[in-house]
């Protein structure tokens, strides 16, 4: 079996990669744009190039039995076209190139949040496309054309994954959060109640690895992939507190006022030197979603392993010794 991962440099397709290392039945292929950012690890075959060229893509999937679509390039808001350049348009060519070059099954990686809050703890519940997050209406975009893709020849599989933590993070919830909890500024939200389903990247190159290899799936079929454990936003803020010394939040609001102040700093963003404090994506992720292994367990056999503190731990390490300051709610192009 010849398994592609796409954006293999990022956070999520190096630990697909760490993972898929433990088949010894399969050959990978590493594809991304800057192969010198690939994990120290990997030495095997690598596939360089742009998405966005449709002769590199052709290339890149002759021979491919199962293509991990961890490539992505997101933001927590704004940002529509570029959205759709570098991540929505290469990503449903994608689609339809592996589709025609005969690729057996597709792997995409999405979200927990886009069905949340109603809606996310069936994984096959379709997302809703939030006007104010362009990068996850892209995403929703993506799901249905994944699902739509499907047939007797060409199975597609949706892995909606949890909040990212651990090492080599990238753009993520925690990063965005932790400068922020320091100003003082940031609120409970519905009193922390809520839960933060949170995964460390080890997990979910275990459930990409299972996605790409287990037999028996057909057609579409979609999975939530969480920690081993879901914790509350009150439970993390207080992890953080506790073993990293950030602040708690000092008051609560309900969320249609969380909603309604996130709004205000995206208006006035214009006119201010810095990033909102707050947006109503952030706000977004910190719905309900439901989220459980259950199905994931059942069917692909995934069994995650990694405390949701360890992983905090791991990344907040990496983040006291991250050159640049904080992170930015937009992905570098």
């Amino acid at each position: 079996m010849h398994i592609l991962v796409t954006g293999a440099n990022g956070f999520v397709g190096s630990h697909c990669l760490e993972a898929l290392a433990k088949f010894p039945d399969v050959t990978v292929t590493a594809a991304c744009r800057s192969p010198e950012k690939l994990p120290a690890f990997w030495t095997g075959p690598v596939a360089a190039g742009d998405l966005r060229d449709p002769a590199y893509v052709a290339q890149m999937l002759d021979g491919v039995d199962v293509v991990i679509h961890a490539a992505a390039w997101s933001s927590l808001w704004g940002n529509r076209q570029r959205s759709e350049q570098l991540y929505l348009t290469p990503s449903l060519a994608l689609i339809k190139a592996a589709k025609a070059a005969g690729v057996s099954r597709f792997v995409q990686i999405s979200s927990t949040s886009v069905a949340a809050p109603h809606g996310s703890a069936n994984p096959m519940t379709p997302g809703r496309m939030r006007r104010y997050w362009p990068h996850e209406a892209n995403l929703v975009r993506i799901e249905n054309a994944v699902r739509a893709a499907a047939d007797d020849r060409f199975v597609t599989l949706n892995l909606r994954l949890g909040i990212f933590a651990g090492a080599r993070y990238g753009l993520g919830l925690l990063p965005i959060l932790a400068p922020r909890l320091k100003t003082h500024l940031v609120p409970w939200v519905n009193g922390g109640k809520t839960g933060l389903p949170i995964i460390d990247g080890r997990d979910i190159g275990q459930a990409a690895a299972l996605a790409a290899t287990v037999d028996g799936l057909s057609g579409y079929d979609a999975f939530n992939i969480v920690g081993p454990t879901v914790p509350t936003v009150r439970e993390v803020f207080t992890h953080l507190h506790d073993a990293h010394n950030l602040p708690l939040p000092h008051f609560s609001v309900p969320f249609p006022v969380a909603f309604a102040f996130a709004g205000l700093m995206e208006l006035i963003d214009p006119i201010t030197p810095w990033e909102p404090l707050v947006t109503r994506s952030i706000i977004h992720l910190l719905q309900e979603t439901g989220a459980d292994n259950q199905k994931a367990s059942a069917v692909l056999g995934y069994a995650p392993r990694f405390d949701w503190r360890e992983a905090i731990d791991l990344q907040m390490r990496e983040m006291a010794t991250a050159p640049g300051g904080p992170m930015s709610l937009v992905k570098p192009v």
